[in-house]
């Protein structure tokens, strides 16, 4: 077993390789790689699956008590200045190491299906691949200096796959919106990582937290400071877990290609996010007004998230709404201390989310055979609807990732949040207010979205209602990167799978369809492990320095109100998306003709991008050319009176310069006559 931990090092490497050797292909023999589509993807499938039966090894010898490995070398020297690369192998790593490799393997057979037809499919294998081999790099980082390369390099990662079709404008626009509001996260966490070296000379997790609690501690540091180094540090999980107020690319991260949507939103770049935060924890933990700022961030994320949620009707947007509220809720259990619940919930919301999204490319690839490859129409849930008639798999495999993540017992979910609002109930009752009407919100928008799409009548043959929908998106504002105009459409229709237009969607292939059957499983299954009176997940991912004392009496009584005020929350929601979305007995445009600004609030999503619009894209922009301004006035200006200046004073003294000695002598005499004049004077 000690064999494997020594080569663990290869878990990131092999997804690398594949990259690699595609990625060269791609570069010198374009024609022969493209044409060898489906053995370059047999190629990068296995190097990830490699990696992830070793990482399935090393999850297990940690579960059987293997002691936590690491294997340095050194990486520079100056002075008194070490620097260590390596890699290192605990129980956080392993768990992340199996949760990245399973959701990234099933995407990438999801993908054989879904891109099929497209051009860029053996480019699209290279970066998922490269995306898959960056994450994997930083769970298994020991300090942060190597975390931060990682960091950048799943940041750039996503930057290529979100704009993959590059050739449309609003996927250019939103990859570019993506990479800028990462750089203000990754500023704060690079200033954090430098200050955080400075105060402790360590740029390993646990060395630092350590020494900076001991000069807080002794008054060598104010405490200010170093909690201004730990929120420096949090922007960048901000950013990366799409976080108020830097939340805004993630829902214009759905112009990607949809298995890239599963892996981002489930295993990868919001993942890495939470990641850091519990890597942190030991800087974060012992300063309270920092756990304060984590905890109240996740939660106003959270209800942000759902109410936004509410209104939409792409398909994919809702569900990014969805990562954005569920992330909200593993932020919030950072902050209040619940280390494990935050972890849990991570795991258990890869598993059911990836499957979600999978479902809807699924449902986008059945809906293109009746609406073409308009992504409006393709996407937006008012013109589906009887799907679960054409695509029954999808519809059971959706419909267990929505009672999933509504909390619904036994599905995955109900134990991770249910962990999350009852610590969260006995650390501050105002966090478990807000978490539990979240709680209310996500069973009523995730139901809304299930009934919309899979019961009821189809309604994609409605020329009408298409129309309808089309004219709708036109009166949205469009702004800046990221906005979506849905006339944009000019791109290769050959880079999609063209099956012809019919009436009728149909169920996708198996390739699609074995990923949702498969990430089904833990869905429904992998909450169990983490039962409140038998907790293993905890006794396993415990919090660093943390002592889990085995549970010799479990308070029934306690679990029953707080479970049964939750799963009471959840189905209240789930009645209210029945009655309006099921059996039509509340009319939901007359509740938003009722309310309008609250609807129009939430449909435009609190009007967060038209206020970073103004501010940031149209006041850069107003910055810009009042510096132009100054630039070409004043320093322009005085460059070019310097030049006039010269040019004159040179035209007029070269008529003083004649060769003549009397007329030099003249001058001289002139000259001094008019100083005795002014000193005689003066």
């Amino acid at each position: 077993m000690e064999l494997l931990y020594q080569y663990a090092w290869l878990i990131p490497l092999l997804p690398l390789i594949g990259a690699a050797v595609v990625g060269i292909g791609l570069i010198s023999f374009n024609q022969m790689t493209n044409g060898l589509r489906q053995l370059n993807a047999v190629f990068i499938i296995f190097c990830l699956g490699t990696a992830m039966v070793l990482s399935g090894g090393l999850l297990w010898s940690q579960l059987q008590g293997h002691n936590s490995y690491s294997q340095m070398v050194e990486w520079a020297s100056a002075g008194s200045f070490h620097l260590q690369m390596g890699y290192v192998i605990d129980h956080l790593s392993a768990l992340m190491l199996v949760i990245v490799t399973t959701v990234a393997l099933l995407v990438m057979i999801y993908t054989d299906g879904y891109m099929a037809h497209d051009p860029g499919y053996v480019r699209f294998y290279a970066y998922l691949s490269l995306f898959a081999s960056s994450m994997l790099g930083l769970v298994i980082s020991p300090n942060l200096v190597q975390v931060y390369i990682f960091w950048e390099l799943v940041g750039m990662c996503s930057y290529l796959l979100i704009g993959f079709w590059y050739d449309r404008k609003a996927a250019a626009d939103a990859c570019q919106k993506a990479f800028v509001t990462n750089r203000v996260g990754d500023f704060g966490l690079l200033l954090g990582i430098l200050g955080l070296y400075w105060a402790t000379n360590s740029f390993d997790f646990g060395v630092a937290g350590e020494r900076l609690e001991t000069l807080v501690a002794s008054g060598s540091l104010s405490g200010t400071i170093a909690a201004l180094f730990a929120i420096l540090i949090f922007l960048g999980p901000v950013a990366k877990s799409a976080q108020f107020p830097l939340h805004v690319w993630l829902p214009d991260a759905m112009e990607g290609p949809t298995p890239i949507s599963a892996l981002i939103h489930a295993a990868t770049m919001v993942a890495a996010g939470v990641f850091l935060v519990a890597r942190m924890y030991p800087v974060f933990e012992p300063i309270p007004a920092v756990m304060n700022v984590i905890a109240w961030t996740g939660c106003f994320t959270a209800f942000l998230g759902a109410t936004i949620a509410l209104t939409q009707n792409d398909i994919k947007k809702g569900l990014a709404y969805s990562t954005i509220s569920q992330l909200g809720y593993m932020v919030m259990a950072m902050g209040i201390g619940a280390y494990s619940a935050g972890l849990f919930h991570l795991m258990t919301h890869a598993y059911f989310k990836a499957m979600l999204f999978l479902c809807s490319g699924s449902v986008i690839h059945g809906m293109e055979a009746v609406v073409g490859h308009d992504p409006v129409l393709a996407q937006d849930m008012r013109i589906m609807g009887g799907l679960r008639k054409y695509m029954p798999i999808t519809a059971t495999c959706f419909l267990i990732g929505t009672l999933a993540i509504c909390g619904i017992p036994p599905f995955a979910g109900f134990w991770s949040k249910d962990e999350i609002l009852g610590l969260a109930f006995a650390a501050n009752p105002a966090l478990w207010a807000i978490g539990w009407g979240t709680a209310g919100l996500t069973a009523f928008y995730m139901f809304r979205m299930y009934f919309m799409t899979f019961e009821g009548s189809f309604r994609g043959n409605d020329s009408a209602l298409k129309n309808k929908v089309l004219d709708f998106y036109d009166l949205l504002p469009a702004f800046g990167p990221g906005a979506m105009d849905v006339r944009e459409l000019d791109h290769d229709e050959a880079s999609h799978d063209d099956h012809g237009h019919s009436h009728e969607p149909h169920e996708s292939p198996l390739t699609m369809t074995f990923p949702l059957m498969a990430l089904a499983v833990p869905s429904v299954l992998i909450g169990l492990i983490g039962r409140p009176w038998a907790n293993q997940f905890e006794a396993f991912i415990h919090a660093p320095g943390e002592v889990v004392e085995a549970v010799t009496h479990f308070d029934w009584n306690e679990f029953y109100i707080m479970a049964g005020s939750s799963i009471g929350i959840g189905l209240i929601g789930i009645s209210v998306a029945i009655l309006m979305y099921l059996q039509g007995k509340i009319d939901p445009a007359s509740i938003a003709e009722k309310f309008p600004v609250l609807y129009r609030f939430s449909l435009n999503k609190w009007y967060f991008d038209d206020v970073y619009d103004r501010v940031f894209v149209q006041g850069s922009r107003r910055l810009a050319r009042q510096i132009m301004e100054v630039d070409y006035k004043v320093i322009d200006g005085a460059v070019n009176l310097t030049g006039l200046v010269t040019l004159v004073s040179g035209e007029g003294l070269k008529y003083l310069e004649n060769g003549r000695a009397q007329f030099y002598a003249l001058i001289v005499f002139a000259a001094v006559l008019g100083f005795v004049i002014v000193f005689s004077v003066v």
